[in-house]
């Protein structure tokens, strides 16, 4: 047994412990004497002389471990939690427990009414720290003033049971709307959530304010927007119109075959809905190149069908309305169910593959304006496959139409002259991101155009770009006469808003949540961002706008240019109003060749990073990704882009739920020479000794239904060849007396449903039918939900009680020698009673 501890001197008062009685008097010695100082090194030679005190360390819930041993812990491979020490382990820690009791500067720092204010300010309630002054927090909804600093869960807000809300309003409705449906005053403990707690503690006034300023993030943003910040929005917002309003024109009239007046409104729309409800400051919404080639789609599947026309740009407009509004219903009904979680489901190679092929697709779909071939494939490959233009293309290459092809393969490089040259010298000359390349290739193209009058000599024009009626009129989606088109438009806008929410989540995710330094700070959330893309296609639909998203380019241009906060989105909405009104004529003299160079650039673009992805994968022999981003790569480009699609999300989720339904459980042995260090003995089985009568099993996972089905399986083949490794038809090699012990680390096991509990159940059970001992090391603790599932299925009882239930594997083998003792002492005494009852 260990000896006992030596009691420390308690901690300097803090507020949640009374003050310790004053200590004797003291001698006065200078405030740097060295006394003991030099009393301590005559135990360590190398002590400094004057000690910092800057390694010491209050922890409440162990004080004799020294911060070299928490090192040292977390070096072992693996290694079960050990009770804490009794006794010091250097001579040094155990002589600052009875040495050196008269204040020092860091004590009488502590000691003091408020040692914040010992910084100098002279308030008992400073904000300043002792050696600079803390910011003071840009929100408008409360101010902080902690007592302690730790925050922590309200203890009255649990469930002993469930391990969730104890409150049955917050369990159902969560801690935002019930707070703010409970009001500023509700004094009841029991229906009080943590937030409302910890708010309380630390001095937030206004509770519903600050719920709102979180899901209208115009209230959290705005309260801190200065006015130096404008120049930069103002100047970041005109580049990106300069940029992308021609290839929004150009995204509604050569991809999605709508009026080019419809690209505007989706820089108009969706902008200036999202720099109200989004939580990412630097992101630019606005359509893309997949989105607008699907909502194509849709429209070419009604014109091949007799259902609209070509030349009925007012319809056309109507059935893409129709395809936005439903792709922001489904991004908007994704957030309300917290539905963020679902960016993870779409594999890298898939994306990969698909939006590589989707580059491909629009490259050669822009190639047969580019060469002026509109007119003669409008009569044979209009509606057909890439393979099927790329054919065409192929044979009618001497049909090309000169001036056409001219001004288009020079617009394409004169643009990506300029995209490179920006990319070489950006690092060191930031400001050439300012030169508005595309738009002077627009605005040159159109003046030689209409000065030369190209047009009459073949060259095809934007001409009336407003072909739909006035301009921003309202058309609601659904209408009954329009539910035809809504019908087959479903599949499409669900591939539009899963393609959008993810490359808007990527982009938000890289962007982060704003510039440290310079800028408005908000919280990211996923779920908000579905909400804030939701409410703002929805809108955009009822204007019949392209679907619009985040994208990662479009918002690097933004931060590059000057824009820091979310201002630089309204701001280019207005830019986009005024060119909608007053600019539209301008635009007549627009060669469609031009603009469909610059799809192209985009199509290049979504292209030139799969060459890295493949090295990637290729260097660490991934397979089974390459094969994934092949296949739909291979069906995008020769079948179409639904199939393409519906072929990845297919293999995605197969990958994913193979994945989530396979038991990751070990077998483990002990480093030799220890006692209560284990480690994987799939991994290195030479260098580790396993335990006679034990099988020594860790879950390093959640049990839940869909990982359990297969445990029992798992299970069995350690029982008879110690490894998952071998395959099932092997005979049994481990010899039974080896499983009269089974040992399990559940240490990886923070979550259990009812259906992982039963196959548990069922485990545990059949181990006691065969006389197998059952013991549980590391289980989550007794007012966990885990611990719960424990108690109430029946497996603490069926294992032998909560002494088969310890704190690590080196205790789970003592207790297996225990019971092995017991069981031998038991039958040793019946024997011997047996004998003397037969003796005469």
């Amino acid at each position: 047994m260990a000896p006992p501890k030596e009691k420390e001197p308690s901690p300097s008062p803090g507020p949640s412990q009374p003050p310790s009685p004053s200590p004797q008097p003291q001698p006065q010695r200078p405030p740097h004497s060295r006394t003991s100082s030099s009393a301590s090194n005559r135990f360590h030679a190398h002590a400094p002389a004057t000690p910092s005190g800057l390694r010491n360390a209050h922890l409440p819930s162990d004080p004799s471990t020294s911060p070299e041993d928490t090192m040292h812990s977390h070096m072992q491979p693996y290694h079960d939690d050990p009770s804490p020490s009794t006794s010091p382990s250097h001579p040094d820690l155990a002589l600052h427990s009875d040495r050196d009791p008269e204040p020092n500067a860091r004590t009488r720092l502590l000691n003091h009414h408020s040692w914040d204010a010992a910084s100098g300010c002279g308030d008992e309630h400073c904000t300043h720290g002792a050696m600079s002054p803390r910011p003071q927090t840009p929100r408008s909804y409360g101010s902080f003033n902690s007592p302690t600093g730790f925050g922590g869960r309200y203890p009255g807000s649990i469930d002993s049971q469930t391990g969730g809300p104890a409150d049955a309003t917050h369990a159902l409705l969560g801690d935002a709307v019930a707070d703010i449906l409970g009001g500023d005053g509700d004094d009841d403990a029991s229906k009080m959530s943590t937030t409302r707690y910890l708010a309380r503690q630390h001095g937030v006034k206004h509770k519903r304010m600050m719920y709102l300023a979180y899901y209208i993030p115009i209230l959290n943003w705005a309260p801190q927007y200065k006015w130096r910040y404008f120049k930069g929005d103002l100047v970041a917002a005109i580049t990106m119109a300069s940029f992308y309003i021609p290839m929004a024109l150009s995204y509604a009239s050569n991809l999605a075959h709508v009026p080019p007046v419809h690209g505007l409104y989706s820089f108009a729309i969706n902008p200036l809905i999202y720099g109200i409800l989004g939580s990412c400051p630097l992101m630019v919404v606005g359509p893309e190149a997949p989105g607008s080639l699907l909502t194509g789609e849709v429209v070419r599947e009604n014109i091949n069908k007799g259902a609209s026309g070509d030349d009925d740009g007012r319809l056309n407009a109507e059935i893409a309305g129709i395809v936005t509004c439903l792709a922001g219903a489904f991004i908007f009904t994704a957030g309300l169910f917290r539905l963020g979680f679902l960016d993870n489901v779409l594999s890298r190679p898939f994306l990969r593959g698909f939006i590589s092929a989707i580059g491909v697709v629009i490259f050669i779909d822009q190639l047969i304006p580019m060469m002026g071939l509109a007119r003669i494939a409008a009569d044979q490959v209009s509606h057909g496959s890439c393979l099927d233009k790329f054919v065409f293309l192929v044979r009618n290459i001497g049909n090309a139409h000169g001036l056409t092809s001219a001004l288009s393969f020079t617009a394409f490089a004169i643009i990506m002259f300029f995209r490179e040259f920006k990319k070489r010298l950006q690092s060191r000359y930031p400001s050439v991101a300012y030169i508005p390349d595309r738009f002077v290739v627009v605005l040159l193209s159109a003046i030689i155009v209409g000065t030369l009058r190209l047009d009459e000599r073949g060259v095809a024009i934007l001409g009336q770009v407003n072909s739909s009626g006035p301009v921003f009129s309202v058309h609601f989606p659904f209408e009954t006469s329009h539910l035809k088109y809504a019908s087959d438009a479903i599949n499409t806008a669900l591939i539009i808003a899963m393609l959008g929410f993810f490359e808007s989540s990527v982009a938000a995710k890289s962007l982060g949540s704003g510039d440290a330094k310079e800028g408005v700070q908000m919280p990211l959330s996923a779920n908000r961002e579905l909400i804030a893309l939701g409410t703002a296609n929805m809108t955009g639909g009822l204007f019949m706008a392209l679907p619009a998203f985040g994208g990662y380019g479009r918002s690097k241009v933004n931060a590059s240019t000057g824009g820091l906060t979310p201002m630089s989105n309204i701001l280019l909405s207005l830019i986009t109003i005024l060119c909608a009104f007053f600019m539209l004529p301008y635009f007549y003299y627009l060669p469609k060749g031009v603009l469909c160079a610059m799809v192209s650039v985009v199509a290049y673009s979504l292209v030139e990073e799969a060459p890295h992805d493949i090295k990637f994968f290729w260097r660490i022999r991934g397979w089974s990704e390459l094969l994934l981003m092949g296949i739909i790569f291979f069906i995008t480009v020769v079948w179409d882009l639904k199939r393409g699609i519906g072929v990845g999300i297919g293999l995605s989720i197969l990958r994913l739920v193979r994945h989530s339904t396979r038991p990751r459980i070990q077998i483990l042995g002990r480093v030799p020479g220890t006692t209560d260090r284990f480690a994987n003995a799939e991994l290195d089985p030479e260098n580790l000794e396993f335990i006679e009568g034990c099988l020594i099993v860790k879950i390093p996972e959640p049990l839940t239904f869909a990982n359990t089905g297969n445990l029992k399986n798992r299970l069995k083949r350690l029982e008879d060849h110690g490894t998952n490794a071998a395959h099932p038809a092997l005979p049994r090699v481990r010899r039974e007396e080896h499983n009269q012990n089974v040992i399990f680390d559940v240490h990886g096991v923070t979550s259990l449903d009812g259906a992982g509990a039963q196959v548990l159940y069922e485990i545990v059970e059949s181990y006691v039918k065969r006389d197998v001992k059952v013991f549980f090391c590391r289980v989550p603790h007794e007012r966990s939900a885990v611990w719960g599932l424990f108690e109430t299925s029946g497996i603490v009882d069926m294992c032998g009680g909560k002494r088969h239930f310890v704190k690590s594997v080196e205790q789970a083998l003592h207790m297996t020698e225990v019971e092995r003792l017991t069981e031998e002492f038991g039958s040793e005494g019946e024997s011997s009673g047996v004998a003397s009852r037969g003796a005469p």
